[in-house]
């Protein structure tokens, strides 16, 4: 389903847009609140996939010192959730059900996105899916989740184990049938449920992509997104790299080092949402994945107020004169 768009909702957007607009004037003002939260229901995951920093630490990413009175565990608590949830309910439109980890591992998902549901949001979930089961994923659809995206690099295993490894192509199939069996079952259109099917353009995978786009909605997907991927160490190529540089982020330069390409200035994302984690931390978005530019902690002060404070508005100034790394790094 849409968001619900309540009095609130609608006004806040309209002051976000204006508030964005004028930034491009150079004029950074914020007078609203996020149109979408992003919030971490997991930071740990059971894949190693290479350019993730969960999976290349092989642990969570959380912080040294956790401040938040709500976690003792990698995964996002009931309490931290509603306490957020209580806020964000009244301004914001989405909630999104991921950031570094898998969210299938918390217990506690299902109920999360039924909540969110009740309260009109919204609902996006992103997974491996190899935790997916087909009463689980009864379970999400029936908690009224509005998207979920698998992410599936590759048709074959070989393709993708490269970059997917500790996972198996067949439990990400077997999660898109369970999907699509589960909206056939309850009768939920496309307007109501959709499911994506997400592939990281990858030179390991790069021969699927035309069969990909043949068959993804004989696998049971509604749509599919192939994106390109960020990769760490690229100045000398990468392995991952396609061999066609449209599909890559990255462009060999006359000095014969890759280089990234030019990048959208003044992103609306950093004006219209932030991430929180599960140690509660108010991060910027999704690419500050590090928690280096971090507003503050939930437990501190109400999401709405970070998101206006002055480090976060000193981030939006920095974003807009093309000074942080992160935003050159999100090449979107």
């Amino acid at each position: 389903m849409s968001a619900v768009l309540t009095k609130s909702r609608v006004s806040n957007a309209l002051r976000c847009y204006w508030n964005y607009a004028l930034s491009l004037t150079g004029l950074v003002r914020i007078s609203h609140a996020p149109l979408f939260v992003s919030i971490e229901p997991a930071a740990v995951c059971q894949l190693r996939c290479p350019e993730c920093p969960v999976g290349m630490k092989g642990r969570t990413p959380l912080s040294d010192e956790v401040a938040s009175p709500f976690i003792n565990s990698p995964f996002m608590s009931m309490d931290l959730f509603r306490k957020i949830l209580n806020e964000v309910k009244v301004y914001a439109h989405t909630m999104q059900f991921y950031f570094q980890g898998e969210p299938l591992l918390n217990k506690d998902l299902p109920q999360m996105i039924a909540e969110a549901h009740e309260a009109g949001l919204y609902t996006i979930v992103s997974t491996n899916a190899q935790a997916m089961t087909r009463e689980m994923a009864d379970t999400l659809v029936k908690a009224g989740l509005s998207k979920i995206i698998v992410s599936m690099d590759g048709l074959t295993q070989a393709a993708y184990g490269a970059y997917r490894i500790g996972g198996d192509v067949e439990k990400a199939k077997a999660a898109l049938r369970y999907l699509h069996e589960a909206k056939k079952k309850f009768q939920i259109s496309n307007f109501k449920f959709q499911i994506e099917l997400q592939c990281l353009r990858l030179r390991t995978n790069e021969l699927e992509w035309q069969e990909m786009k043949r068959t993804y909605k004989s696998l049971g997907a509604d749509r599919l997104s192939l994106k390109t991927a960020q990769l760490y160490d690229y100045e000398q190529g990468h392995p991952l790299m396609p061999t066609d540089s449209r599909y890559s982020r990255y462009e060999k330069g006359m000095d014969g080092l890759y280089h990234r390409k030019s990048f959208r200035r003044g992103c609306l994302r950093v004006w219209s949402g932030v991430v929180v984690t599960a140690t509660g931390e108010v991060l910027p978005c999704c690419y500050d994945k590090s928690h280096a530019y971090m507003y503050g902690r939930v437990s501190e002060a109400p999401i709405a107020e970070l998101f206006r404070n002055e480090k976060a508005l000193a981030f939006r100034r920095a974003a807009l004169a093309e000074q942080e790394k992160i935003c050159q790094e999100c090449w979107k």
